[in-house]
């Protein structure tokens, strides 16, 4: 497999600098950003909306996923399509009318992406999976960063990867929580194609020797 794609999550970032994030994120060898948008409701956190990502998409040509950790994502996509947004991902669990959602998000013109929290089984999803450019498993409970890996939820990720191989899908998997220097291992070992790492990131002295360390280099 090739090496995974790291996508540093700016929920770690330093708010009152978000630039100076973005740029740590542009020069690490890093290839996405991932964008924790959350409404305090679906999880017990508020962070952003769709102004912040229009005012630093200018300053990254990187792959921006806007994961929505919002209940009634289908009201946000078009939003977070226009400010920049590479990628829509939201939530399973937070919607009703996912398949509609995902032709929306693809009349956008952007990539739709589907995330399941630990409680949520892979058979949840399986109808969605031919329509799903990225399956995103939290391998923690949503909310919070610098929170510790939930090991078991990389066994979701290791079976999307063999429902991908077996039905010729084209998804990609993602992991995102508790993913570090220690535990990335544990996500090739899964096959992923994406890690998403925030405090692990930002919380590093050498960025570039980080995102090398999540690659597995």
């Amino acid at each position: 497999m090739d090496k995974p794609i790291i996508a540093p999550s700016v929920l770690s970032a330093d708010f009152a600098d978000m630039a100076a994030g973005l740029a740590e994120i542009n020069n690490s060898g890093a290839e996405w950003v991932h964008l924790d948008v959350m409404d305090a409701k679906f999880v017990p956190n508020l962070t952003f909306g769709p102004k912040m990502v229009a005012d630093i998409r200018p300053h990254s040509k990187l792959i921006f996923d806007a994961h929505l950790m919002t209940y009634e994502p289908e009201n946000l996509a078009e939003l977070f399509a226009e400010a920049g947004a590479d990628y829509i991902t939201f939530h399973i669990e937070a919607t009703v009318h996912s398949h509609r959602l995902i032709q929306k998000i693809h009349s956008l013109g952007k990539k739709a992406g589907i995330s399941i929290v630990p409680s949520t089984p892979v058979s949840y999803i399986e109808e969605l999976l031919p329509f799903a450019d990225l399956v995103l498993v939290m391998t923690v409970n949503p909310g919070y960063g610098g929170q510790q890996m939930i090991p078991q939820c990389l066994d979701k990720a290791e079976r999307l990867v063999k429902l991908r191989e077996e039905r010729n899908y084209s998804y990609l998997v993602s992991v995102d929580g508790g993913l570090n220097a220690e535990t990335a291992h544990l996500a090739h070992k899964a096959g992923v194609d994406v890690i998403v790492a925030g405090a692990a990131f930002f919380g590093a002295p050498d960025k570039a020797a980080m995102v090398k360390k999540l690659k597995g280099a």
